[in-house]
């Protein structure tokens, strides 16, 4: 009946502790990000220069716009 039973004076040992909440909330944020980052840069070879391009295509459209509503180039609207 001993053989079913070893001698529990090292179980503490085996045992895993979990981390607070907020450690383990933290862990799988940055796991989530991980796979994110993972899935969008797959099959690319330079995701640091397509996130470059990325950024400066946006630069671009914003000062588009931001000439187009202050040069008055749109159009006008007539009233009455």
């Amino acid at each position: 009946m001993g053989m079913c039973l070893p001698c529990l004076g090292g179980a503490a040992d085996d045992v895993v502790v979990t981390p607070d909440p907020e450690t383990r909330r933290r862990q799988l944020a940055e796991a989530a990000e991980k796979r994110q980052k993972e899935t969008a840069y797959r099959g690319v070879k330079n995701p640091e220069a397509v996130e470059r391009k990325r950024k400066k295509q946006e630069e671009v459209e914003k000062q588009a716009m931001t000439t187009s509503v202050s040069g008055g180039g749109g159009l006008k609207w007539q009233v009455g």
